[in-house]
């Protein structure tokens, strides 16, 4: 109880020295001269953030970058022989297939999946209650998601697996599909008979995908569905005077005019998906040929204790991330030049 109370009393004080030293800075800056006092009032306020990213952002990222270059005791310089390794370990290169298909499978079918259901739900009589339906599994942590799909994917020793009931109960299907009712959905990499290479995903990779489309779905769908209704009316009758029908209405007026969103729920997705954890450790544990960047880079390092191949994952995904940014920002400007701003 004591170290709680210790710990408020420090934090009430820490905030009451910022908001003290905010006040005096904002004092001082009113005493200069009027054609620096905006600026400098501007700079009072971005201080503190300027400092929060600095410590809090900055100077981790420069760290990380300098412990991947190092050996995993953090000793020895060795260049880029981590990034080697990565992509010349077969483990290792199998996360980063994983995490890519993440991305790629899991951001188109999340934006297909949201454009439709944002499509055919408007002008529903039941839309309020289809949308909430459609977000609840987005308002559930990926946490509890894993875990609810667990009971989905379940098999032998347990009797629970909704799909294994599923594929049990069609005729004729064989067992390698999962016919017997028996099948290890998240532990067998192949199907049907078939094996994939060591290096690429496997089946148990592609449900694990499908959960995370389930997952955020929902909130594309609401995301999607506002941007829809912000599309001027002007537009979609002038369409439909000159013979546009509902289709085409669709793919070639309200489409284009909200191509900003899409691009924005695209960059939202994969950025998701390149930090896909909780549902891979939620369900398999990164084992079995599932492991993403981010679940590898959490054993390399904090389990295994590797901080040179460790920190390496952690730049790889801060690679990856950097041209979804730039074209997210592109799309932006785009969009702003259309809107006149």
């Amino acid at each position: 109880m004591g170290d709680i109370v210790s710990a408020l009393v420090i934090t009430v004080i820490a905030l009451a020295a910022l908001a003290a030293l905010l006040g005096a800075m904002y004092w001082v800056v009113g005493r200069l001269p009027k054609k620096w006092r905006e600026g400098a009032r501007a700079w009072v306020f971005l201080f503190p953030s300027a400092v929060a990213v600095t410590i809090g952002l900055l100077v981790p990222a420069i760290r990380t970058i300098y412990l991947s270059l190092l050996d995993d005791n953090g000793n020895k310089f060795v260049g880029f022989e981590n990034y080697v390794d990565v992509f010349t370990t077969t483990g290792t290169r199998l996360t980063v297939f994983n995490s890519l298909s993440w991305v790629l499978i899991g951001t188109i079918a999340t934006v297909a999946v949201g454009l439709a259901m944002a499509r055919f739900a408007d002008g529903m009589r039941i839309e309020s209650a289809a949308k909430s339906a459609i977000f609840l599994p987005g308002a559930i942590s990926l946490v509890g998601t894993g875990l609810i799909w667990g009971f989905v994917y379940a098999g032998p020793p347990f009797d629970v697996g909704l799909l294994n009931a599923v594929t049990e109960g069609i005729p004729g299907l064989p067992d390698s599909w999962g016919g017997g009712g028996d099948r290890l959905w998240l532990l067998e990499r192949g199907f049907g008979g078939v094996d994939p290479p060591d290096s690429a995903p496997g089946v148990n990779t592609f449900l694990l995908i499908v959960v995370f489309i389930w997952a955020q779905a929902g909130i594309s769908t609401v995301i999607f569905s506002a941007a829809i209704k912000g599309v001027p009316d002007s537009l979609i009758e002038a369409a439909k005077v000159d013979g546009a029908t509902d289709q085409q209405t669709f793919y070639r007026v309200t489409l284009p005019y909200i191509r900003s969103t899409i691009v924005t729920v695209a960059t939202l997705t994969t950025v998701a998906g390149l930090k896909a954890f909780d549902i891979v450790a939620a369900t398999t544990g990164g084992r079995f040929g599932t492991s993403t960047i981010a679940n590898e880079f959490y054993v390399t390092r904090f389990v295994q204790g590797r901080s040179g191949v460790g920190a390496t994952l952690a730049v790889l995904i801060f690679i990856l991330v950097i041209p979804v940014m730039i074209l997210n920002r592109r799309a932006q400007a785009r969009a702003e030049e259309m809107m006149g701003g």
